[in-house]
């Protein structure tokens, strides 16, 4: 176990006890936003501390029981097994201790947008979007598709989803940019290669305590008949919802409840999720703005290039890291992909 960095015990009590002075001044909730941040950062530093100490009690159990087995070999097995567990769940808490934003442990709101290419690329599109519902159900996560544009061949023009879980926004934050597909297509007739992109961005599910004021008179709301899929009724009915957000010329769309009142909730809970990610890039003088991020979905603005021909490989830029798999990698394996990201961004 470590003792110093984000194990700094005695470290993390300092800092608690000076947010614990801060939050029961007289004048604390003078400045709701800035209470609302400190609450959270309070709440985030008892747990981890907390955690440590029923690791460390666990650790120190371990190790007792380890001198009282003395030779019987099937009890040292046991706790061997025992040991590996505890490595495994340990080495995880190690990891998500480092994932510091305040948003870390918040669900995501993932959008998937083809680039350039027509079909090749809304299908591309689509198989990273299995991808991620692959990666989610491995991982334990929720998965709800929020909304869905479909292609007119194949594939997706847009996807909207929510990925809910412990973390689920810490994780998914490795996968935003432009993602490079290049194989032999299967809408050619000629069998020729192609090259496809598709962007992804991620945005933290806010929770209901960090107050985002959205005014009315800043939004205007259109409604019209949903595509696609989606069930009996899904065409008959103006339920879709459609939100521009003047300020910001953010527009959002929902269609894939058939209630209009639910699809225009789901719609005002993605739009403040996205103006609270510009506000924490506001905040960090070290970011841009979110929309100021995005680039062109096209070559040479990739982070991460899937090779099925002429060999098969997937590599990501940011970190180096390379895998044979793809197959796996395409049903959802991206864990080591994820981690290796995040750690060099720690």
């Amino acid at each position: 176990m470590t003792s110093g960095g984000v194990f700094d015990v005695p470290g993390k009590t300092v800092e608690i006890e000076k947010l614990d002075r801060e939050i029961n001044r007289e004048s604390f909730w003078s400045n709701p936003d800035r209470a609302r941040q400190i609450t959270r950062e309070r709440a985030g530093l008892g747990k981890v501390v907390q955690q440590w100490h029923a690791y460390r009690t666990e650790l120190d159990d371990l190790s007792d029981l380890f001198e009282l087995a003395g030779e019987d070999a099937q009890l040292l097995t046991e706790l061997e097994e025992s040991l590996k567990a505890f490595q495994s769940r340990f080495d995880r808490y190690e990891f998500e201790t480092m994932l510091s934003n305040p948003v870390d442990p918040a669900d995501a709101i993932v959008t998937i947008h083809p680039g350039a290419g027509g079909t090749e690329s809304q299908d591309w599109a689509q198989i990273l979007l299995r991808m991620y519902t692959r990666w989610a159900e491995r991982r334990g996560f929720d998965f709800k598709l929020l909304d869905l544009l479909a292609g007119e061949e194949a594939g997706i023009k847009s996807a909207t989803f929510e990925i809910s879980g412990e973390y689920a926004y810490g994780y998914m934050k490795s996968e935003i940019g432009v993602h490079r597909l290049v194989r032999i297509s299967p809408f050619d007739a000629n069998s020729r290669r192609h090259t496809s992109f598709a962007s992804v961005f991620v945005y933290p599910d806010i929770a209901e305590d960090i107050q985002i004021d959205v005014n009315p008179g800043d939004i205007r709301i259109d409604v019209f008949r949903s595509s696609g899929p989606g069930g009996q009724g899904v065409n008959t009915t103006d339920s879709a919802v459609r939100l521009t957000h003047f300020p910001t010329g953010i527009v959002v769309t929902c269609q894939n409840e058939r209630s209009q009142h639910r699809n225009r909730d789901i719609a005002i809970k993605i739009l403040k999720a996205r103006l609270y990610d510009i506000k924490l890039s506001e905040m960090n003088q070290e970011k841009r703005k979110i929309e100021e991020n995005k680039k062109e979905i096209a070559w040479g603005s990739q982070i991460r290039s899937y090779v099925l021909h002429p060999y098969q490989m997937i590599k990501d830029h940011r970190t180096g890291m390379e895998t044979g798999k793809v197959d796996d990698f395409l049903d959802g394996d991206i864990d080591d992909f994820v981690e290796a990201f995040l750690r060099k961004e720690v």
